[in-house]
């Protein structure tokens, strides 16, 4: 079906660095370099709407409730739009702000003109010339040029439009991809959930391999930011062996994806096969010299479908490839820009902690993790203290299934923490029904409570008879209230 089209705006990384303006756990030197490529792509790539959505004094949702300008006085500030999602908080207090300047502003908005006339020019010559091809090229163009400078609903109305008019599977599958991305630059979950399973259907459809690989990494992430991790995880590291959606992330931020997605959901045993020893993700975290040079020569691979190396045309076919060896090498080989530097060491250590029970390492890493990672990603972010919470859990859940009794004490010198905050923090599991324990502080143990199938069947059938019963209850005595009114 063809190389894949509408694949080069948004900027992704764009939206980052907006969220890194407003990010409370950043750096001023991180939030100054944010600022400076925001304000780069603003003036190379003529971003005039969204450099109003961002900037301007009245509208722009970097501004905190209230602020304005002389001029334009805040009491007329509209609420924040659907762009407000750009940001790590909803009242940003942005430390490196970025000014508005009426001046750069109309410039760039009369370029954006010039540039929409001479394609409506286009268009119109094509219509009287040329073909239905060379129209759609025009329209195209159009919807990228909405894209590159950040108007979210004429770009997805152009795309929109673009779709209706074109037969072609594969270019209608980059359509709807294209919108997805522009659904996870505005933080538009709503709109990506739907995409997504619009893309999916097409997909299913006929779509070639190709695409199907990279709707599966787009899924993947969009399941990340709606923390549905367990669904994410097969979907991650399934990709990590042929990846190529780079306008989607870099190879690096996918794998960190695919481990915190897969170290937080997946059992113990898919665990080690798929995480810890992973040969993609030794490749890039690391691990002894051997396990890199293992990975890195494509001996092994993880991914049920690595493999692309063996197919002369993958876009003539909608089958999924044989799994073989991948050559770890060529990964990252279409990537337009070089990757950052990124320390992986914590989640190696996370990684490698969590599975050899070294729960004092695990807590350490843990936080490093939040730190270094889970409070830097736009993605990851908004659900920081939910995943530290439920990977907590998960440690204490691996120890405490193999023992009977364990001693308060003796588990709190395990994780490295206070008896108190041990005692509190098992409390609140408990209590939600996450740990089958109770807790005896008189004696100073941790008694396990593991019933066995039958039994926890025969109690959910209880607890849920009396929640339905309560429910029934509750709406008789709504009729016969009614009743006695119409009475």
């Amino acid at each position: 079906m063809g190389d894949p089209q509408f694949a080069k705006y948004p900027d992704l990384q764009l939206a980052q660095h907006i969220f890194q303006l407003t990010n409370p756990s950043s750096s001023k030197s991180t939030k100054q370099s944010s600022l400076k490529s925001l304000q780069d792509a603003i003036q190379d790539k003529k971003m005039a709407p969204l450099y109003w959505h961002l900037a301007h004094p009245v509208e722009g949702v970097l501004n905190a409730p209230g602020e304005g300008s002389a001029q334009q006085p805040a009491g007329h500030r509209r609420p924040s739009s659907s762009a407000a999602t750009l940001l790590a908080t909803k009242n940003p207090n942005v430390e490196v702000p970025l000014a508005w300047d009426e001046k750069l502003y109309e410039s760039l908005k009369v370029e954006n003109e010039k540039e929409l006339e001479a394609i409506q020019k286009e268009e119109d010559e094509a219509a009287e010339k040329a073909g239905e091809t060379e129209v759609q090229a025009a329209r195209g163009k159009r919807a990228e040029l909405y894209n590159r400078i950040g108007d979210k609903e004429k770009a997805i109305a152009s795309y929109e439009a673009i779709f209706e008019k074109t037969g072609i599977l594969g270019t209608k599958i980059d359509l709807v991809l294209a919108i997805i991305r522009i659904g996870l630059f505005f933080g538009d979950k709503v709109l990506v959930k739907k995409t997504v399973e619009r893309a999916s259907a097409l997909v299913e459809n006929g779509g070639d391999w190709d695409r199907r690989n990279r709707l599966k990494a787009y899924h993947g992430l969009h399941l990340l930011t709606v923390r549905s991790h367990a669904q994410a995880a097969p979907l991650l590291l399934d990709s990590l062996s042929t990846f190529t959606s780079y306008e989607l992330c870099n190879y690096s931020s996918l794998v960190i994806y695919a481990i915190l997605a897969g170290s937080v959901s997946l059992k113990r045993v898919d665990f080690k096969s798929k995480v810890v020893d992973a040969p993609e993700i030794k490749a890039i975290v690391g691990g002894s010299s051997e396990d890199k040079i293992s990975a890195i020569t494509g001996q092994t691979s993880a991914g049920p479908s690595a493999g692309d190396e063996e197919m002369a045309d993958a876009s003539g076919s909608t089958a999924t490839p044989v799994p073989t060896a991948v050559n770890l090498t060529t990964l990252g080989g279409q990537q337009d820009t070089q990757e950052s530097s990124i320390d992986f060491n914590p989640l190696a250590k996370l990684v490698k902690s969590l599975y050899e029970g070294d729960y004092k390492n695990f807590f350490a890493a843990l936080a490093e993790v939040e730190v270094n990672f889970l409070t830097q990603d736009r993605y990851l972010f908004e659900h920081r203290s939910w995943y530290v919470r439920e990977m907590r859990l998960r440690g204490y859940q691996q120890l405490l299934q193999s023992y009977r009794v364990v001693g308060l004490q003796s588990m709190a010198n395990d994780f490295g923490v206070s008896v108190d905050f041990l005692d509190k923090d098992l409390a609140k599991f408990i209590a939600a029904d996450r740990i089958p324990c109770t807790i005896d502080r008189v004696k100073g143990i941790i008694e396990t409570n593991r019933p066995d199938d039958k039994n926890k069947q025969y109690a959910d059938v209880v607890k849920q008879g009396d929640q339905l019963i309560t429910k029934l209850q509750k709406y008789g005595q709504a009729v016969r209230l009614r009743g006695s009114e119409r009475g």
